[in-house]
């Protein structure tokens, strides 16, 4: 079932202009244990603002940076963290929509409706604070990759001495961030990047001055009803894109090697912004203004060279595996050359970047096995990993282990999910990850992997995160690759794994 942005956002207040944080605003965050949220908590309290959490998910992987900070994040969701004998303690909550999607009356918020609180979405305090910053917005926006390449970015900005701020929806490493891995960055410079997600409208509270559109296809069945709903989404938001300080028109750089994004590009042609078009060469001969030629294969460590920058020509050997990188990279390279960074930069952030958390992360090589850990959850994304990992360990036996995020997507998607993970030679899949499902009996993970071995490769549903960990500890041999997809949990999978393997 399809739902509007207003259904899933039910009671949070419209995106609206950014505003500068001020001095000591009390601002609560409901839900701070995501990636996302967490980013949003770090950011308020470093902007000046006087800032708490909740999640009952706490701990997780993006809570030790707000702890290390000092930060309050309480293990439960309570009223009490809203008022306290009818006297508003707070003076906004962020919420994420994972909970208005799931309980827009949940007491908290209704605590805060009822005392007049403004209830708003995470995203709006991050514009709020790049705002306090009068930084330049920059957004990464796509289907996939935009934690890969917003954190590329990051990365590229602050080694050429930029000191950049921004939020990633994965970690970044601790080298970046200055202090523990976190999902956000402060800086003194002038660019703030962000990770701009469609979902939803997630991305209506940014609007950059500097925008990206990596790709862009159907995804988040639960909102758009097809990839035309999802195309308008895209379009409609860099239309709302705003002038850069001085009065500069936008720029948008989009990869027009992308089908999706080729559409979208084509629907600006009355666009007034600046319109820079990239494209990997694939032999189609896709005109561009900036292009891309990987120089030997796209296994990892391959050369990437780049025509058509301002800044001049730029070559790189890349440390991200795919051709699917590869393309991320070259949007990158083309964000920052809009940025002003010089080509020598550019290069060298491109071949230095130690990537994010989560994105064909290396969790361990125990007993011979290698162990790699993904945020993979749609068709498309999990075929350009499996690829660039057949391209970087070729020859050895390929295990796709997957925890689908959202029964929505996994039953709307089945086939393309079965037809991906078949390319795998095994294939293990855990529980499905509600996240914001109403519905959880409309499919499953044993239907899903029946959809798998019924195209010629051997599935098994273990059951939960940790006993999906457990069955592959004895299914695996030496020389095995093992590539841990999904949302929620998944991670456990790979930790776990690591752990039993003796790693």
């Amino acid at each position: 079932m399809t739902r509007t942005a207003g259904e899933i956002g039910r009671g949070l207040a419209a995106a609206r202009a950014p505003r500068p944080v001020r001095p000591g605003e009390r601002i609560h965050v409901v839900g701070a244990a995501g990636a996302g949220a967490s980013a949003a908590l770090l950011l308020a309290a470093r902007a000046g603002a006087d800032a708490s959490g909740c999640d009952p998910g706490a701990p997780s992987p993006y809570t030790a940076a707000a702890e290390t900070a000092g930060l309050t994040i309480f293990a439960a969701h309570d009223p009490a963290h809203v008022e306290r004998d009818g006297r508003a303690l707070v003076e906004r909550l962020a919420v994420t929509k994972a909970l208005t999607a799931t309980a827009p009356d949940h007491p908290e918020l209704a605590a805060a409706r009822r005392l007049g609180i403004p209830v708003e979405p995470w995203q709006q305090v991050i514009a709020d604070v790049a705002a306090t910053r009068e930084a330049r917005l920059v957004g990464i926006a796509g289907t996939h990759g935009k934690s890969t390449s917003a954190g590329w970015l990051l990365h590229i900005l602050a080694s050429a001495g930029r000191d950049p701020s921004g939020f990633v929806g994965a970690l970044l490493p601790a080298a970046l961030t200055g202090g523990v891995s976190a999902t956000a960055r402060w800086g003194t410079g002038a660019d703030f990047v962000v990770e701009a997600d469609e979902y939803a409208g997630n991305f209506d509270a940014f609007r950059p001055a500097v925008a990206a559109l990596l790709d862009a296809e159907w995804d988040h069945p639960d909102v758009f009803a097809d990839e035309a709903a999802v195309l308008a989404a895209f379009e409609g938001w860099i239309r709302a894109m705003l002038p850069a300080a001085g009065g500069e028109g936008p720029t948008l750089v989009v990869n027009v090697g992308d089908p999706g994004a080729a559409t979208v590009a084509a629907r600006l042609a009355d666009w007034t912004g600046r319109l820079v078009t990239v494209a990997l060469d694939d032999g189609s001969g896709t005109p561009a203004a900036v292009t891309g030629h990987l120089t030997a294969g796209d296994g990892g460590d391959a050369p990437l060279a780049i025509e058509g920058l301002a800044g001049g020509p730029v070559e790189a050997i890349l440390p991200l595996p795919g051709r699917h990188n590869a393309a991320n990279a070259l949007v990158v390279a083309a964000v920052a050359d809009a940025l002003g960074v010089r080509a020598p930069a550019i290069a060298s952030g491109l071949a230095s970047f130690p990537g994010v958390g989560r994105r064909l992360e290396l969790k361990g090589e125990p007993g011979g096995v290698t162990v790699i850990d993904d945020y993979g959850h749609h068709p498309t994304a999990i075929l350009a990993s499996i690829a660039a990992l057949r391209a970087r360990y070729p020859g050895r036996r390929l295990w796709a282990v997957y925890e689908p995020l959202t029964y929505h997507r996994t039953a709307a998607m089945l086939d393309g999910f079965a037809g991906a993970l078949a390319t795998a030679d095994r294939v293990a899949i855990a529980d499905i990850w509600a996240g914001r499902d109403l519905d959880t009996t409309i499919t499953s993970a044993a239907v899903l992997a029946a959809a798998t071995s019924a195209r010629g490769t051997p599935a098994t549903a273990p059951g939960s995160v940790e006993a999906t960990a457990d069955h592959l500890a004895g299914a695996v041999r030496r020389g095995d690759v093992v590539l841990i997809m999904g949302g929620g949990r998944s991670y456990v999978i790979a930790a776990r794994l690591v752990l039993l393997l003796g790693g």
